[in-house]
């Protein structure tokens, strides 16, 4: 089953050298979660043959412009496309105001429903569960009202080992396999142990989005072991003083968050548009996270069973 994350947009409050304002989708199986909505993401989409229409789920972390200025052009260019099914939007207090006013004054009925969710900031909450995977906000330490979220896969079942697998085998029986059940004769006797002709349940992964934020540990519960973390990274280590300022993260604590949270691979990005090359980035986040990437708008990031 995939699990996908393709970055649309890198940069932070400026668009600068190709890069856009921050947005990613979030592929699992037939989900496809939109992750913050800066200027231009729709056309992001577009570049890379992503369909607009397949996204059900908007997630926008908190209410600076380049984390959700591009969501009113996106849910016209739905409407637009002739949209019919319901969209959710998970956000923080005023984005709906925002919404309903600029509907309010363009005169637009649109074609579909917008479900609201206003997330709290205080713990984290439970957004969306279905039987693949939950999806959960978390407080961050920023200037205004930010959260992060946690996209979390549920346990997977059982795996038949088809090799091993007795004929004739019935229905019921391959259930009570799944479910972790010995098969039994009608005497209530162990014909085939259930480790003897199962194989391990595929990996279930998890993906931590850590928004603007600034250095904070509190995060660590939250992001715990993680398969993929994105933390943004504005700053080299050098401007750690503004960092602090700005209530953003510098490479080395972006890295050093991932590494005291045990994740298995980090990615950074939220790149301050004072900076050209980002090969320093890079580098100085290696230096304390070796697994560490980039957020390449373009790119896509495989997490594997």
């Amino acid at each position: 089953m995939s699990f996908e994350l393709k970055i649309l947009g890198s940069n932070s409050a400026t668009p600068a050298y190709g890069r856009h304002h921050t947005a990613q989708l979030l592929r699992v199986k037939s989900h496809n979660f939109l992750i913050d909505c800066g200027e231009g993401t729709q056309i992001q989409l577009s570049r890379y043959k992503c369909k607009a229409l397949r996204i059900n789920h908007i997630f926008i972390s908190h209410l600076h412009g380049d984390h959700y200025l591009g969501l009113m052009g996106l849910i016209f260019t739905m409407h637009l496309l002739q949209r019919k099914d319901d969209l959710f939007i998970y956000g923080q207090k005023g984005l709906q105001e925002i919404i309903t006013t600029q509907l309010k004054y363009s005169d637009t009925s649109l074609n579909y429903k917008i479900h609201f969710h206003e997330l709290q900031n205080d713990c984290s909450e439970l957004l969306f569960e279905d039987k693949l995977l939950t999806v959960h906000s978390f407080p961050l330490n920023h200037r205004i009202a930010c959260c992060g979220f946690l996209f979390k896969e549920k346990p997977k079942p059982i795996r038949l080992n088809k090799e091993k697998l007795p004929e004739n085998i019935s229905l019921t029986q391959i259930g009570d396999l799944k479910k972790g059940l010995d098969i039994l004769d009608d005497e209530g006797n162990v014909l085939y142990k259930n480790s003897d002709i199962t194989l391990p349940p595929r990996k279930s992964r998890t993906y931590a989005y850590c928004s603007d934020t600034k250095y904070d540990e509190s995060i660590l519960p939250y992001i715990s072991n993680a398969d993929l973390l994105y933390h943004e990274a504005t700053f080299l280590e050098e401007k750690a003083i503004w960092a602090e300022k700005t209530f953003h993260s510098t490479t080395t604590q972006a890295a050093t968050i991932a590494k005291m949270a045990g994740v298995k691979h980090l990615l950074i990005g939220h790149y301050s548009a004072r900076y050209k090359d980002l090969s320093p980035f890079l580098n100085e986040a290696k230096s304390v996270f070796e697994n560490t990437s980039l957020a390449t708008e373009g790119e896509s990031t495989h997490v594997p069973e």
